[in-house]
């Protein structure tokens, strides 16, 4: 199920809200509000960076940094939905910082765990191809040839990790961390 169709189904039982969502062919954690000041709260919380983001990818290419912090630039066409990313702000363009540090590289391969510090439309997806990573399924941004290689379909992406520093309204969340069952995993090449 995605994640439109989980949040219209949850809306329509429980009266729930999407707070945190995750882009088409992603898995892993989402975030529901079940009543207005919990969303306007949640929505915040996400806003002040009180939630750290935490995800799993398996990226094409060894890394010659196996850990680094990246800034750049991300400018978004809504018509075509998708975004581009630039080392040097432009007109429009708005700031977005991607940390990563890699698990594990096998063969050509690697399991990268990332932390975004702004959460962008499709920033994980954009910027690690734009450093030369692509996320292995990714049909937008990502290494057609490999996609097919592999026989991956969908982007090996997972939102691994909640953590909430909160007050207030959402003080019972403060200190906790949620982990989702999914990860992101080495596939077998096809043939």
């Amino acid at each position: 199920m995605n994640t439109e169709a989980l949040a219209a189904h949850l809306a329509r039982t429980c009266g729930a809200r999407a707070v945190h969502r995750l882009d088409r062919n992603t898995c892993g954690l989402l975030a529901f509000a079940l009543n207005g000041e919990a969303e306007r709260a949640l929505l915040a919380a996400f806003r002040g960076r009180t939630v750290r983001k935490v995800y799993e990818a398996v990226c094409l290419h060894p890394f010659a940094q196996k850990r680094a912090s990246l800034h750049a630039y991300l400018t978004k066409d809504a018509k075509k939905a998708e975004v581009r990313v630039f080392s040097q702000p432009r007109a429009g363009a708005l700031p977005i910082a991607t940390e990563y540090e890699v698990l594990e590289e096998r063969g050509g391969l690697a399991r990268v765990q990332i932390v975004l510090h702004s959460g962008r439309t499709h920033q994980i997806r954009a910027h690690m191809a734009f450093i030369g990573h692509p996320v292995l399924g990714d049909e937008k941004y990502g290494d057609e040839a490999a996609n097919r290689r592999y026989g991956v379909k969908r982007q090996l992406l997972v939102a691994k990790r909640l953590s909430f520093a909160c007050e207030g309204a959402l003080a019972s969340l403060g200190g906790r961390e949620f982990v989702s069952a999914f990860s992101a995993e080495f596939p077998a090449p096809k043939g």
